[in-house]
């Protein structure tokens, strides 16, 4: 079952972009894409740039896949696997998430 968190409303959420939460220790970029009607959490931890601006991306699909853009040098990571297109050594860390109602939810990393 695991340890579900409650971080936002599903009312906080912009369609198309990304905001961050604070999920105990790590800082997660949750994305909600409107196309799909789905919710996506990553690391926001950019690890090519070295800083914590993921949520700050832009969106998008790349052959239908959906990616999300770095801010700072756009390399385009997956949103399902956080994989990233260009330098597939890099990857962010995937996070589960849900909507519960009307809250967004992350799974713990400790579940």
């Amino acid at each position: 079952m695991g340890n579900w968190l409650t971080v936002c409303s599903a009312d906080d959420l912009t369609p198309n972009a990304g905001i961050c939460a604070k999920v105990e220790d790590n800082q997660v970029a949750i994305f909600y894409c409107k196309r799909n009607d789905k919710l996506y959490a990553l690391s926001n931890y950019d690890p090519i740039g070295k800083a914590n601006v993921m949520s700050r991306g832009i969106i998008g699909s790349l052959s239908g896949e959906p990616y999300v853009a770095s801010p700072l040098y756009k390399q385009h990571f997956h949103l399902e696997t956080g994989e990233c297109l260009e330098e597939p050594s890099h990857q962010l860390h995937k996070f589960e998430i849900r909507r519960q109602g009307k809250q967004v939810q992350v799974l713990s990393p400790a579940a």
